[in-house]
């Protein structure tokens, strides 16, 4: 009796494993993608980095085009959540703190999760560009809906027309600023950034 209660929580720590696993597998994945490519995340190179046998990380994923697409599909959640979070909740007769709120909010989440941006911002593989080129059509979708009341509410001249161009310039300066977060930490904050930029869309819009 002494040796089947000694084995049995073996059995269970075992059948338990790959659960536990999985983050730190693609964790260690993320690691490996944003130093070297995603072209270098093998179930070999995430083994030897983890210091675990293949088997272990196999026990998690069935090979490397299921780890690939696990990470890609996790990180892109995380940086979809982000981009959502960042987007103003007032939809009519937004002021300037409404844009400079949702830039400083979109800029905190890159600081949480650099590596995630890295990751999916402007990677030139496809696998991971089409990816994130889903999350940024949703991202003009949601704000052409938040920006399109809001300057019929402002009075702006032939607003319909001027719309998908100015919701064009709203996203790409939220690219910029993650951009220049990315490259040059030392010279901004989230807020402060988030701040300059925010007050500067917020001028564009307003008097387009």
């Amino acid at each position: 009796m002494g040796t089947e209660s000694a084995v049995r929580p073996r059995q269970r720590a075992q059948h338990l494993g790959p659960g536990r696993r999985r983050p730190q597998v693609l964790d260690t994945a993320l690691e490996i993608a944003v130093e070297h490519g995603i072209a270098t995340v093998t179930i070999a190179a995430v083994a030897e980095r983890m210091q675990v046998t293949r088997p272990v990380v196999y026990a998690c994923f069935a090979d490397r085009v299921e780890l690939i697409e696990a990470l890609i599909r996790r990180e892109e959640d995380y940086l979809l959540e982000g981009v959502l979070e960042a987007l103003p909740r007032r939809r009519v007769e937004a002021d300037e703190a409404v844009f400079v709120e949702g830039f400083r909010a979109l800029l905190h989440t890159v600081a949480a999760r650099p590596d995630t941006w890295r990751l999916l911002y402007g990677n030139p593989d496809p696998a991971v560009a089409d990816s994130f080129g889903r999350g940024r059509a949703l991202a003009l979708e949601r704000c052409t809906r938040r920006l399109r009341p809001t300057l019929q509410a402002w009075g702006t001249e032939d607003a319909e027309r001027k719309l998908p161009a100015l919701v064009e310039l709203w996203v790409s300066a939220g690219e910029s600023a993650v951009r220049t977060q990315l490259s040059a930490p030392g010279d901004w904050t989230p807020d402060t950034l988030g701040e300059f930029v925010g007050a500067a869309v917020y001028r564009a819009l307003r008097h387009a």
